[in-house]
């Protein structure tokens, strides 16, 4: 256990800021836009965020570990930019929807860094595993909201 310890559970608790950070993004970004589908797409990112971060919680603490609380420096960081990027953007649904594709493409490169850890359990695999295939396939579905999007 105490390679858990060490490793990983400081690369879950990276992980668990980083989805509180996408939750307070996409909850963000919900108010912001006004197109129902959008609204509705980031609503529920959000929820599934917050949903991650309860699952990701729960196995920290199923292996005696700490969970940090908050958020990352560089999540406020980018939070403040789609701010002040929809503020001077002549297209501000285009924006949030580039940025929540930014987003997405990061989460995934960070849940295969820490997938590759050698030492992970086999329940932490299979939550990040689980995680990640959400996202992807979210990120699948970000297509179609641009198009619906564009044919309004």
């Amino acid at each position: 256990m105490s390679t858990y310890t060490e490793e990983v559970g400081k690369k879950l608790n990276e992980l668990l800021e980083k989805t509180y950070d996408a939750e307070k993004g996409f909850k963000n970004a919900a108010e912001q836009i006004e197109h129902p589908a959008l609204k509705s797409y980031f609503n529920q990112k959000a929820q599934e965020r917050y949903n991650f971060g309860h699952e990701l919680k729960t196995e920290i603490k199923s292996f005696g570990q700490e969970v940090d609380k908050g958020g990352s420096l560089t999540g406020s960081a980018h939070r403040a930019w789609m701010n002040v990027k929809a503020l001077f953007s002549g297209d501000n649904e285009e924006s949030m929807l580039e940025e929540a594709i930014t987003g997405e493409k990061a989460s995934v490169e960070e849940y295969n860094e820490v997938l590759q850890e050698t030492s992970l359990p086999s329940s932490t695999r299979s939550i990040l595993n689980s995680q990640k295939q959400t996202i992807e396939t979210g990120l699948s579905n970000i297509k179609n909201l641009e198009d619906l999007r564009d044919s309004q």
